[in-house]
């Protein structure tokens, strides 16, 4: 990859349950984003938000932090970043998973993961694969269309499949439909956005929902999608 001068800055905000992994997840970005003329900054808080003169002067927050806890004052802090051009992207847990007890966060990012549906009662064995299914990440007409998914196709994944609440604010790019089995309480397939961007004021939103564990983004077409996506959603000078 040819490295161009920097111009633009970018800030990973990282922490939050371990299973994730936090740290080499985001680190795996790190060259990508070095590469495409970001310097790079890595903090290990959302706190950061709340401070305005660092927010106006990042083009692009990477967030990876699942649950936590994030103060009123960050809160506004991001928000108040986002709606004035820096661009907000993440993946799985990081993005769609944080901040639980937070409406306003959750309005920003315009999807809340609910569940992901486990196997078979008779076949769990109480740890993380338990939660591994096979499924179809399927490009909607938009995301086709999209510089996002450009030259990608439908494709397989065996990893955990996001059952997420959302709202008609965004434009997905991709979805997952999860079927009903006997085992199941719900009676129909339920269709989830798995691949969505979002405008908000002078900013952009991108979400991904694959991306469990650096094995699943690594997967070609998901690293593909989340390195377009951060590069879409940052703020151009």
């Amino acid at each position: 990859m040819t490295t161009t001068t920097s111009t633009r800055t970018a800030l990973i905000v990282r922490g939050g349950w371990d299973g994730h992994q936090p740290v080499e997840a985001t680190d795996l970005f790190v060259p990508h984003l070095q590469g495409s003329g970001f310097d790079v900054t890595i903090e290990e808080s959302p706190e950061v938000y709340a401070d305005p003169e660092r927010m106006a002067a990042t083009d692009l927050i990477v967030q990876c932090v699942t649950m936590s806890q994030i103060s009123g004052e960050a809160l506004t802090g991001l928000r108040s970043a986002v709606a004035a051009g820096t661009g907000l992207a993440g993946w799985h847990g990081g993005i769609a998973d944080s901040y639980r007890a937070s409406s306003d966060y959750l309005q920003l990012i315009g999807g809340q993961f609910a569940t992901h549906p486990s196997r078979h009662p008779d076949e769990v064995c109480g740890d993380a694969s338990d939660n591994y299914l096979d499924h179809t990440v399927q490009l909607t007409d938009a995301g086709r269309a999209h510089e996002i998914m450009r030259g990608l196709d439908d494709f397989a994944l065996t990893t955990e499949q996001y059952w997420v609440l959302h709202d008609d604010l965004n434009d997905v790019l991709a979805t997952t439909t999860h079927p009903v089995q006997p085992y199941h309480p719900w009676h129909r397939p339920v269709t989830s956005p798995a691949v969505w961007t979002r405008e908000w004021g002078a900013g952009r939103v991108f979400v991904a929902t694959p991306g469990h564990r650096v094995e699943v983004l690594v997967d070609p077409n998901v690293r593909t999608i989340i390195e377009r996506g951060m590069l879409w959603a940052a703020r151009t000078r």
